[in-house]
C-alpha cells in the first residue's frame, strides 16, 4: 500500500515594502528538505526582522540547528520510518498538526495526537510512527544551553 505525501505547505511572508508599509513579502511554498519543510531560519537572536528578503539561506542541516538562530520547519512522519536517537543543544516547541507519532524517551514513551504541543528540552529521543498514514508537526528550534550529555547530532 503506497502512502500519499501531505501536500507542500503554504509560506506566508510579511514585511515592510520600499515605502516603509507593512505588506506580504511571500506568499508560496515551503523549501524542502527530506520529509520536511523549511518555513523561515535565523542566523541569530534577536532576529533581523528588517532584512528585506527571504530567510538567509533555504537549508537544514544540523550545524544550522546549532548556529544560534532560530529554525521554523514542518516536518512530515513517515510511517515505520526506522527510529534516530538524538539530543539536540535547542528547545524545541511542536504541535502536531496532524495525525500520530510516538516520542521515545529513555525511561518511556508518549503519543502525541493532531492538537497536542510538546515542549523537548534538548533530551535524548526519538520518533516513530506506526500509524500507517504521515503525521505532520509545526516546530520552532531555538538555541540552548546543553541539558545532560549535550548535544549528539
Amino acid at each position: 500500500m503506497s502512502i500519499a505525501p501531505l501536500p507542500t505547505p503554504r509560506r506566508i511572508v510579511v514585511g515592510l515594502n520600499e515605502q516603509g508599509r507593512s505588506c506580504v513579502q511571500i506568499d508560496g511554498p515551503t523549501s524542502a528538505f527530506g520529509g520536511s519543510h523549511l518555513v523561515w531560519r535565523t542566523d541569530a537572536i534577536p532576529a533581523d526582522n528588517a532584512h528585506p528578503g527571504d530567510c538567509p539561506a533555504a537549508t537544514f542541516n544540523f550545524d544550522v540547528m546549532h548556529s544560534g538562530g532560530s529554525i521554523f520547519m514542518v516536518m512530515d512522519f513517515s510511517p515505520n520510518a526506522a527510529d534516530f536517537w538524538h539530543a539536540t543543544d535547542t528547545i524545541d516547541y511542536i504541535v502536531l498538526l496532524q495525525g500520530e507519532v510516538t516520542l521515545a524517551t529513555q525511561t518511556g514513551e508518549v503519543t502525541l495526537k493532531a492538537g497536542d504541543f510538546l515542549v523537548d528540552r534538548g533530551i535524548v529521543h526519538s520518533w516513530r510512527n506506526t500509524s500507517g498514514a504521515v503525521a505532520r508537526a509545526a516546530i520552532i528550534l531555538l538555541p540552548a544551553h546543553p541539558v545532560g550529555k549535550g548535544r549528539t547530532v
